[in-house]
């Protein structure tokens, strides 16, 4: 498949990688000065729009920069050109909802970096697609780095062969606590109530058995979410048969308010652990947010995170099946 395009001009950004042969992110730019107002990109979205998602599974991450998108409007216009089925959030980040399809990405502190995530890799239905919307780029750090997650398998299968296949056999348990109400000093901050759209604890249980998960109820109106054992990879069509590192374990393992250990009970050893978080950042790749940009990713394929952040730093979000 060609990448070249009549209504797009293949740019560059600091901090691209070339991964298997594809450019991570590729950026597409206005073909020329006249043509980068927004209805004008909507025009090319549309016209383009099984190319542009051919391209989005080819590169994995996708920028859209140097286009005049001003705000959440504009923002979910873009999102709606494509006609994606739009995914609600289910997760531990506090999102508050700004125009449509449109969200903030998280209400937690800047000071605290989010780690490197496939967006709601432990529930059923986890979207395809995230997007991101620079509408206020930071003056210092706030990159949204990403990683491809099939190079963490392959370098966790190279030095870890028998431990990736004897975790992968067994399962991995997660558990996650959460207050009653929302904590906005928290990155996981999110209550049980907003995460489950009801303060019915009956109904929340409910809610949880459908995107497999049970709750344990705990002193003081808190709960323990425990998620039915997952899997360590997984291979999506489509995707070159790779074998994606689709888990939690390094963001959850031996946290405060979270676990992750082998579903027989055992614990996933500490090095092996160590080891995946220094292989996910030096897979890293990141650059540096300017106002306007809109960012595509292939949820299926890659892990995306937050660096902490100076503010002001407005990134918006939507999720899509």
């Amino acid at each position: 498949m060609e990448i070249s395009c009549k209504d797009f001009k293949v740019g560059r950004c600091e901090g691209q990688k070339v991964v298997d042969g594809e450019t991570m992110p590729l950026v597409l730019q206005p073909l020329e000065p006249n043509k980068s107002d927004t209805k004008s990109l909507l025009s090319a979205l549309k016209q383009n729009k099984d190319w542009f998602e051919q391209v989005l599974i080819r590169n994995s991450a996708v920028l859209l920069r140097g286009f005049d998108v001003k705000n959440a409007e504009d923002f979910n216009d873009i999102i709606e050109a494509f006609g994606w089925d739009e995914t609600r959030y289910i997760g531990a980040g506090i999102r508050k909802h700004v125009y449509k399809r449109v969200w903030t990405a998280n209400e937690g502190p800047l000071s605290e970096p989010i780690y490197f995530h496939h967006e709601m890799v432990l529930v059923k239905g986890s979207p395809e697609k995230v997007m991101f919307f620079c509408e206020i780029p930071p003056p210092e750090g706030g990159q949204t780095p990403l990683v491809p997650s099939f190079r963490v398998t392959e370098r966790m299968l190279e030095e870890f062969p028998e431990a990736v296949e004897e975790v992968e056999a067994k399962g991995v348990n997660y558990t996650l606590t959460a207050l009653s109400t929302n904590d906005t000093s928290s990155i996981r901050g999110k209550g049980w109530e907003d995460a489950f759209g009801t303060p019915d604890k009956a109904e929340a249980e409910k809610r949880a058995k459908a995107l497999g998960m049970d709750l344990e109820w705990l002193p003081g109106g808190g709960v323990k979410t425990v998620f039915y054992p997952q899997a360590l990879t997984q291979v999506y069509d489509g995707r070159k048969g790779r074998r994606m590192w689709f888990n939690a374990v390094v963001g959850m393992h031996g946290k405060e308010t979270s676990s992750a250990m082998l579903a027989d009970g055992t614990e996933i050893p500490e090095t092996f652990v160590k080891r995946c978080e220094q292989i996910i950042e030096e897979e890293s790749i990141q650059f540096k947010w300017e106002k306007g940009d809109v960012l595509f990713l292939d949820n299926m394929a890659v892990l995306h995170g937050r660096r902490t952040s100076l503010p002001p730093r407005k990134v918006l979000v939507a999720i899509c099946k």
